[in-house]
């Protein structure tokens, strides 16, 4: 939860020096101010925005609370399924193979593998790519460009939250000032009354550009660098289903494919190959165990 305590040491910090400063806290609080800045810059997201990003966005920061990013047991999932599959393709006739691609809930491969089986895109990605090995009639660097291509088009989608939560980010200062002008027009209102009176009320005009810069470069701006960062580890799961597929059809046999995809994890994410071997020998043994 690293986003938690970075936004806990930028709010402390922020708090902590305007009070060392001799400030009032009391003096930060302007709920109106907050509700013009958030409620505009709301409303801009979704003018901006189809519905399906708007929900996706949510969904985006839920992940990025929970650190939903991939973990050893679904890249050993998706290495022991694709290990299980390219076993088969070697040494059973093809309408066993397609049995299992064509009905991959029912499949004892994709079940021995439940991360995989529960990624609904991902496990379509695998059975879409295995039918085409099946035809045989495609070469392998044709299956290659057409797997970018995908693969591509699916990141820019799984990407599009960051790029409109960035957006939106990019417009909080100018709307900072918007709410600030509009307390400075509240101020002129009272020119006459004290100066306690007048500058409290442009004091509270001066928290609306704060609060702007504030909620565009300590909230917005680490938001959507943990959205990228989740949503491309997310992606790596299709380059190991895609690196694994072309060695095989390069002429790998299954153990050598799978170290293809496996050197395309990150070091200190990457299963050991002690680990990818045992689960050759008993794919899904944890879940089995389980």
């Amino acid at each position: 939860m690293t986003i938690i305590l970075g936004f806990v040491i930028t709010i402390g910090c922020i708090l902590g020096g305007f009070m060392a400063m001799g400030g009032h806290v009391s003096v930060l609080v302007q709920p109106f101010e907050l509700m013009i800045i958030g409620g505009a810059g709301l409303g801009g997201f979704i003018m901006a925005n189809p519905m399906k990003i708007v929900k996706d966005s949510g969904k985006a920061i839920a992940e990025v609370l929970k650190n939903k990013v991939p973990k050893e047991r679904e890249y050993l999932d998706v290495l022991g399924a694709l290990y299980s599959l390219m076993r088969d393709l070697r040494t059973k006739p093809r309408n066993e193979i397609e049995a299992h691609i064509d009905n991959p809930e029912e499949s004892s491969i994709f079940q021995a593998a439940p991360t995989v089986l529960k990624n609904k895109d991902l496990t379509v990605f695998i059975c879409d790519y295995v039918r085409l090995i099946i035809i045989g009639n495609a070469r392998s660097h044709e299956i290659e460009a057409l797997m970018d291509e995908e693969m591509e088009t699916m990141l820019a989608d799984k990407l599009k939250p960051y790029n409109a939560i960035t957006a939106m980010g990019d417009s909080f200062p100018a709307i900072g000032i918007v709410a600030a002008v509009l307390g400075v027009i509240k101020a002129m209102g009272h020119i006459n009354e004290s100066p306690d009176v007048l500058g409290g009320l442009i004091g509270a005009a001066l928290v609306g550009t704060m609060l702007g810069i504030f909620l565009s470069y300590s909230l917005c701006n680490p938001l959507t660098a943990q959205i990228k960062i989740v949503r491309t580890k997310q992606h790596r799961l299709y380059t190991i289903v895609k690196q694994t597929l072309i060695a095989y059809m390069n002429g790998s046999v299954p153990q050598v494919a799978l170290e293809y995809g496996r050197k395309t994890i990150s070091n200190t994410d990457r299963p050991s190959i002690d680990a990818v071997e045992k689960e050759m020998m008993n794919p899904g043994g944890d879940n089995k165990a389980a």
